[in-house]
């Protein structure tokens, strides 16, 4: 149910558009961050099991 905002309807739409926006680019950002992330650990955990040091 959507409640009658009136004059302001483009201002507050508006408001939870770039708020829901903003949520699933930040959601993006760190799924993108956490797979970089085990890559490079992977890569690093490679290298040190292929060294006996």
């Amino acid at each position: 149910m959507m409640p009658d905002l009136g004059k302001y309807a483009f201002a507050v739409l508006g408001s939870y558009l770039a708020t829901a926006f903003l949520i699933a680019a930040l959601v993006g950002l760190t799924l993108w961050q956490s797979a970089r992330t085990k890559r490079a650990l992977a890569e690093v955990e490679a290298r040190q099991g292929t060294s006996d040091g």
